[in-house]
Formats: structure tokens, sequence, C-alpha cells
């Protein structure tokens, strides 16, 4: 029998019992649609994480006490920042940043509450990729003196002094005043942190007046971020800021109380974070076609079952064991197609509207079309082979002895 007569002889079958057949096909619709869906989720959870961290500025980067570490947290002094600005060769900029207690601020008749204070040094614009959007920022001279200046974030700005230019206005950071010098551009949340939201001082003021019952001194310092001039310079920054940072500890350099990490370090270990969730994506996805595929071999061997004396019948009339078992295959792939084919549209469709509509953000992966389409197949295949060498297998003489 031609192939053709086959797929017609194969699609009749399946027309028989339309209902049982799309519901048949309802664990590969889900499955191939979980796994598009879910490769989308993961690839677009990695997606922002590297954008959210590439967005703290290019070429950074980043010393920071080494967690764990009885008393790391007090080991990272300005004066480190200071002295790898001095002595590091290949960097642009240095930024060094504290963050003390939040505080009430109030200018005018509007007090806002809990509003977090930065202290940065005079780099912070060129190494964050942060640009003053009006007025300007504070100069070297003006952090060593400790001078009672502050730019405001935009949305400090706009909730303090509404469409009112903030330039010159003065406000007050707990009982200090200070006078706004700038204003932040607009730059929003990025990994979880409001720019826009928090004040930026000297760093050496917020020594002098919001550090001064901080276990960690008056001098520590949160983080140091430096600012590469080349990412071929990356490798030859991290080993000197190591050595001398390790020097000035007096610490082993294999055994340091600080890190000294890029951004593509973070974003690895993000990485490594989001595989495992994959994975286990990943793994419910298979077991959904799994399921899909063991409904499709539980209805192939009912309809051989039920359609045993119609099996003999073409047997009789000269149909080769062949010919049934290419019969029966058949309409096992074209269940498990079928159900590829809309579970693909609804996986495509559901990341989408996930994406849109939901709180994370998705990116299809493109492969993970023909991957899910690919995988339907083989379970078409592998699940509709035992039925159908069973179909093949009767005895046409017995077969049409059944009622």
């Amino acid at each position: 029998m031609k192939l053709k007569k086959i797929f017609h002889t194969a699609w009749e079958g399946l027309m028989l019992n339309k209902v049982r057949s799309f519901l048949t096909t309802l664990g590969v619709i889900i499955g191939v649609a979980s796994v598009i869906v879910m490769l989308a989720v993961s690839a677009g959870a990695e997606a922002s994480i590297a954008e959210q961290i590439n967005a703290l500025g290019a070429n950074l980067i980043i010393v920071s006490p080494m967690r764990g570490v009885p008393g790391a947290g007090r080991t990272l002094l300005i004066d480190d920042a200071y002295a790898i600005a001095e002595q590091v060769v290949g960097i642009t900029g240095i930024s060094a940043e504290q963050s003390p207690a939040a505080q009430n601020i109030r200018a005018g008749g509007v007090t806002l509450e809990s509003i977090p204070v930065v202290g940065t040094t005079a780099d912070f614009p060129s190494v964050r990729d942060y640009d003053v959007s009006e007025g300007r920022y504070f100069t070297t001279d003006e952090d060593d003196r400790k001078a009672k200046v502050v730019i405001l974030g935009s949305g400090i700005a706009a909730d303090l002094f509404g469409t009112e230019s903030a330039i010159g206005q003065t406000i007050t950071v707990d009982s200090t005043k200070l006078t706004v010098i700038g204003v932040m551009e607009t730059k929003g949340l990025v990994a979880d942190i409001d720019y826009d939201g928090r004040v930026y001082l000297p760093i050496n003021l917020v020594f002098q007046k919001f550090m001064t019952a901080s276990p960690m001194g008056t001098d520590a310092v949160r983080t140091i971020y430096l600012k590469s001039e080349s990412q071929e310079q990356i490798d030859s920054i991290i080993a000197q800021t190591t050595a001398l940072l390790a020097e000035r500890h007096d610490v082993d350099p294999a055994k340091p109380d600080f890190t000294v990490q890029t951004q593509q370090d973070i974003i690895a270990t993000q990485e490594a974070t989001t595989a495992a969730f994959r994975d286990l994506l990943a793994w419910v996805a298979g077991i959904s076609l799994l399921v899909g595929g063991i409904g499709i071999m539980n209805i192939m061997l009912v309809s051989v079952t039920e359609r045993t004396r119609e099996i003999g019948l073409r047997q009789a009339l000269g149909a080769r064991a062949s010919t049934v078992l290419m019969q029966f295959l058949i309409e096992a792939i074209i269940l498990s197609l079928a159900g590829g084919f809309v579970g693909v549209i609804l996986g495509v469709g559901g990341s989408y509207l996930f994406g849109t509509f939901g709180t994370m953000r998705t990116e299809i992966v493109p492969m993970s079309i023909p991957l899910a389409f690919g995988a339907a197949t083989i379970v078409g295949i592998f699940f509709g082979y035992y039925p159908a060498t069973q179909a093949a297998k009767l005895d046409p003489i017995e077969a049409l002895r059944r009622e």
C-alpha cells in the first residue's frame, strides 16, 4: 500500500473518535507548551540579571569585604580606596561607597521618611555611568573638606520640590542642613535598588555625620568600584588590587578578607543559580511530555483492541503486517505532531502574555521550538511503536472471530 493511502487510512481511524483523539493530544500539548514557556522564563531571568549588573557601569571591578570572615566588614577602609587610586595602573576612576542607616529628609513643609543616604567619592558618576541631569556633582576638594552639599535622586527632587528647581535649595538630612547642588538623571530600579529614591553625599561627610555610632567605624566602606580603561586590563587590575590589599591588610592573598570581582563573575554566579532553576523546569516539562506519551500509548492500545476485526479483515484482504504497523504508528505520530503544533503556538503565545502581563521577564529561546517539536515527534514514535506492533502481530483468523 502506498504511503499516501496509509496516511489517509490512519487519519480516518483518528477521525472515528475526534474527542478522544483531541484529549489524547492534551498531554503532548501541555508538555510542549511547558518546554517553551519554562525556557523563556529562564532565559528572561538570566537576561534581566545580566542587564541589571551591566547597568552598574561598564568595565567595572567590584571590591567588597569577604562575607563570613569575622571583622571583614570593618577592614575595607576609605584609605584602601585612596591607595588603589594612587598605586593601581589601568583604572580611569574609583568610587568608594558607604550607606548608613536611612534618614528622614525635610525641605519646606515636606518630610520624607527612611530615605537611603549614600556616601560616595567624586568619581561616582563616571565610574557608575550615572550622570547628573541638573547642576553638578561634588568635587574631590569638597569631599575632603566635608562640604555640606547633596545631590538628589530624581524621584526625591520631585517629591521635595515638585516642578521647581532643586538647585540651591536647602534640605535637612536628619539634623544636618545641606545645600542641593545637583539632581541625578532618572535611572529607576536596578537590581531592586531605586536609584531615583536616594540622596548622594560626600563620603567623608557621611563618616562625620552618620557613621559615628556604627560598629564598622567611621572610615569603613561597603564597596569600592574600579573602572578599567579597557577589558584587556581587567585581569591586571585585579592582580594589582589583590596584591595591594593583601599587603595592606596583612593577609594571605590566597585567603583574603575581601573579594575582587568583575561584572561577569557576578553574572556567572547568578546564572549558576538560575541553571538549577532551569533544570528543574526542564524536568517538569519532560515529565509532562512523558505523561502525554503514555496517554498516546494507552489510547492506541485501546484502539487496537476496538478495531481488531477491522485489522483482521484488512489482513485477510492482503494487507501485510508491516502496513498495519505503519498505519498505527502513523496514527500515533499524527497525534503527537498535532499536539506539538498546538503546543508550540500556546507556548509562544503564553510566553509573550506571561512576559507582558506577568511580573517576570520572558525571552523566547528560538531553539526551544524545534526542540519541543522534535521531542513530541520522538514521543509519538516511541510510545506508538508498541501498540503498532501489537496490531501487526494479530492473527487475521483470530481477529475475525472476535466480536
